[in-house]
């Protein structure tokens, strides 16, 4: 009876344990990713609006995301997935309409 007790119980705390200490590591990476897309799309969508009305050019569009990556990094230590131009926004419209559109 023992054989079968003994690693049973073990599984039970194992599972209990395994869900206080990955199930949260799991989350925040999750969450992160999803913050870093979220961000992406709104910084993209706003740089295409500019673009769209004439306001900023590509290049410009360019600089000032070169600008808000170095003012992120300079905050954070690091920039992570930041946009950086406005090809890299054309492709991240383009996945977002790709889902979107699924």
């Amino acid at each position: 009876m023992s054989k079968i007790l003994i690693p049973l119980l073990f599984l039970i705390i194992g599972l209990f344990a395994g869900s206080l200490v990955v199930a949260p590591l799991m989350t925040g990476a999750a969450a992160g990713i999803g913050i870093a897309t979220g961000l992406s799309a709104g910084i993209c969508s706003t740089v295409k609006a500019a673009m769209d009305e004439d306001l900023l050019t590509a290049e410009q569009v360019d600089q000032v995301l070169t600008r808000a990556a170095s003012n992120v990094s300079g905050a954070t230590g690091d920039a992570g997935e930041i946009v950086g131009s406005a090809a890299q926004c054309d492709e991240i419209l383009a996945k977002l309409a790709e889902v979107g559109g699924e």
